[in-house]
Order: structure tokens, then C-alpha cells, then sequence
């Protein structure tokens, strides 16, 4: 049994696009965001309280990027991962975590200071920097597209995954104005993807159904 603990649009969206892409059976449990403040007896699942967490049999993981390259490996056949063997699996385990540690993490700091903080504790220029950060980083991004549709193995894989929450999170917070040309084509085409657009639907019907309460702000 695999069950993914889930708050809408948060980065255990990665994992959860991930199984949809996969075609597998899971369950999905949609907590409120933050999950430590308002689903407390969620700890006892995670004691960092986050999400994503992710369970199967004995298996239990937190970092959305991690869980999507141990679904990929898991599942060879399906074509979401980069053999060790191949040119390519550098740049897929680069962009793999990319997404999440050069692309997310700025982010997260302009979505405290702008938006999560009271009014008394936001701080604009912090909020500025991190953003001018995250539009810095973009170059790579800008790059590796003016050449390809997909960031590794001129194919789509997890790291297109990960990169593409990274930009689902941009766009949601307005830091997408700066997006070059050829990195709004690429998010039309991830966002076109079938198993984008389940992954969408199945968070909301279930958010609806768990009677969820807040999402992430995104």
C-alpha cells in the first residue's frame, strides 16, 4: 500500500504528480497548511510535521524530490528516471534536485515575508532579495531549454517534475514576469500532460472530501 500525506499545491505535489504519471494505485490524505499548526495529531505521523510524507511498506520519506527519484527507480519500465549507464543521468540528477534546492528554497522565503508572515513581521526587502535570487537561477533553466523541450535525456522525466513545481510555485506567487520565452513553453507542456492534469483534479476532489480546511497559499 503507498499513502502520500498531501496539503494542495505544496511541495508534495512533486510525488503526487509523480504517481499520477506512474499510473499507481495510492492513497492520497490532504492535511490543512500548515499541517503542524492546524493538524497537530499529524506529528505522530512525521515529527517534522511537513509534507510531503510518503509510505510504502517499510519505507517512509519527506523530501518530495527524493520520493520522486526512488518512484522512478522503483518503476523503471514507466521511463521517469535516467539509468546510471546513461550520458544523461548527471544532468537528470542535477536538475532532479535543482528544482528543489536552487529553485524552491528562495521561494520559500519570499512567500514568508510576503505573504505567510503577519503584517508587523514581513519584510519586503528580504522578500526582494530571494526573489531576484530565484530570477538569477532561472539562467541555468533558460540554457538548458533554448536547446531541448525537457531539462535531461531530451525526453520527460522526474526532473521535469521537479523543476515544474518549482515553476507552478513562481507563477502562483507572481515571480513569473521575468520567465524567458522558451520556459513558459516548457511549463505549457508540462501542464498540458495528462497526468499534471490528474494530479490537479485528484487533490481537489479529495481536499473537497477530507474536508481539508487551508491550503498552501500558492
Amino acid at each position: 500500500m503507498r499513502t502520500l500525506w498531501h496539503c494542495v499545491n505544496a511541495r508534495s505535489f512533486r510525488p503526487l504528480w509523480m504517481l499520477e504519471e506512474l499510473g499507481l494505485d495510492y492513497e492520497l490524505k490532504v492535511l490543512p497548511f500548515p499541517p503542524r499548526a492546524f493538524a497537530k495529531p499529524y506529528f505522530d505521523e512525521n515529527p517534522l510535521g511537513t509534507v510531503p510524507l510518503y509510505v510504502e511498506g517499510g519505507t517512509r520519506m519527506t523530501e518530495s524530490s527524493a520520493i520522486c527519484q526512488f518512484l522512478a527507480d522503483r518503476h523503471p519500465e514507466r521511463g521517469l528516471g535516467v539509468g546510471v549507464a546513461d550520458p544523461a543521468y548527471g544532468a537528470f540528477l542535477n536538475f532532479l534536485h535543482h528544482g528543489e534546492a536552487t529553485l524552491t528554497f528562495p521561494q520559500t522565503l519570499v512567500l514568508r515575508y510576503r505573504v505567510l508572515e503577519p503584517d508587523e513581521r514581513k519584510q519586503p526587502q528580504v522578500a526582494d532579495d530571494y526573489a531576484k535570487w530565484f530570477n538569477g537561477r532561472l539562467k541555468l533553466i533558460n540554457t538548458v531549454l533554448g536547446g531541448s523541450d525537457f531539462v535531461a535525456a531530451n525526453r520527460f522525466t522526474a526532473a521535469d517534475i521537479s523543476v515544474g513545481y518549482a515553476l507552478m510555485l513562481a507563477r502562483s506567487i507572481g515571480l513569473d514576469a521575468e520567465f524567458a520565452p522558451q520556459v513558459n513553453a516548457y511549463w505549457t507542456r508540462l501542464s498540458s500532460r495528462e497526468g499534471f492534469v490528474r494530479a490537479l483534479a485528484r487533490q481537489e476532489r479529495e481536499a473537497k472530501a477530507q474536508a481539508a480546511g487551508p491550503a498552501a497559499p500558492v
